[in-house]
C-alpha cells in the first residue's frame, strides 16, 4: 500500500512538470525601451529567436540573414523586421512556426528601429 502512495506522489509531481520560460510564466511590466542598444538588447533577441534559421549557413531562412548590424539594417530600414515580429499583415510572421516574441522584445526592436537602428 505504501508503494502505491509513493508512486501516486511521483506521478503527480511528474505530471505537473512542463517547460515554459520564466518570462512567459512571470511577465515583467518593467520593459525599458529608452536607450535601446544594438549590442545589449537587439543582438541577443535576434540571436536567441532568429539566428537558428536566419544565418549565413542556413538554407531554411529564405535568404534573410540577420547576422551583424549591416545585414540587419536592411530589414530595419524596409520595415520588414518590425512588420514580421509584430505579425503585421503583408509580412511573414516571425518566428515562423513558433510563438510570437513577447511584447517587451517587440517594443525594444521597434524602439531601436525608430531611433534610426544605431550600431551601439
Amino acid at each position: 500500500m505504501k508503494s502505491k502512495g509513493i508512486f501516486f506522489c511521483l506521478l503527480c509531481c511528474l505530471a505537473s512538470c512542463y517547460y515554459d520560460s520564466e518570462e512567459d510564466l512571470y511577465p515583467s511590466s518593467d520593459c525599458n525601451t529608452t536607450n535601446v542598444s544594438f549590442l545589449n538588447d537587439i543582438q541577443p533577441i535576434l540571436a536567441n529567436s532568429c539566428l537558428s534559421c536566419h544565418n549565413a549557413l542556413s538554407t531554411i531562412g529564405g535568404g534573410v540573414i540577420l547576422e551583424g548590424h549591416e545585414a540587419i539594417l536592411r530589414y530595419a530600414n524596409d520595415a520588414s523586421l518590425v512588420g514580421s515580429v509584430k505579425h503585421n499583415s503583408g509580412y511573414s510572421a516571425m518566428p515562423q512556426s513558433a510563438s510570437k516574441l513577447d511584447d517587451c522584445k517587440i517594443s525594444k526592436i521597434e524602439a531601436w528601429v525608430q531611433a534610426g537602428s544605431p550600431n551601439n
